[in-house]
């Protein structure tokens, strides 16, 4: 382990996190709706927003999958060091991190059960650009409709299909996160 991954946390990890927790909650509460974070400097190919995420949503309790586009060593390194969580494969995966192609396919992982539909996987998607254009979004929190810049996949309509299983994602670039909630309609 070398000193990057001692690195890079938040310094003020309570108050940080609990900043980073409500950009979070606010993203997946409003559907496309583009947050800013701030705080985590995480090594390379992680974006401040999905460090941020990672920081503040993972512990040694929730197995982490990295997609090859993100399995470093330095990655691995810094989420252990500053998280304890464990890392898995994408069948016992809490949460997915890397770019949507890396993630793919995305029916790989788990969206839940009829009992327990928390107990899908959250995809933390890490993108080249995230701007308030592009597949148009509506359902639970968003007041008529809101564009995002979303991959072009049909994978949306079937995972809102499955409701109230699914999978919910966080979409990542710089220092900018969105949150796409299995609830959400994506035409």
């Amino acid at each position: 382990m070398d000193t990057i991954s001692l690195e890079g946390g938040f310094a003020n990890a309570a108050v940080d996190a609990a900043h980073a927790f409500r950009a979070a909650m606010r993203a997946m509460a409003r559907p496309g709706e583009i947050e800013t974070v701030s705080g985590a400097m995480p090594p390379a190919p992680l974006s401040v927003a999905a460090g941020a995420l990672v920081l503040t949503l993972c512990d040694p309790d929730t197995p982490v999958y990295l997609a090859d586009s993100h399995d470093t060593q330095a990655v691995r390194d810094w989420i252990t060091f500053q998280t304890g969580a464990p890392f898995a494969a994408r069948a016992e995966a809490m949460f997915a991190i890397g770019s949507w192609e890396a993630l793919a396919p995305q029916t790989d992982y788990p969206i839940g059960t009829a009992e327990y539909p928390d107990r899908s996987t959250t995809l933390i998607v890490e993108t080249d650009r995230l701007e308030a254009v592009g597949a148009t979004l509506s359902g639970p929190g968003i007041r008529e409709k809101v564009a995002l810049s979303l991959p072009n996949s049909p994978f949306f309509v079937q995972n809102h299909a499955l409701f109230p299983q699914g999978l919910d994602m966080f979409f990542t670039c710089g220092d900018r996160l969105a949150g796409l909630p299995r609830s959400t309609k994506v035409t």
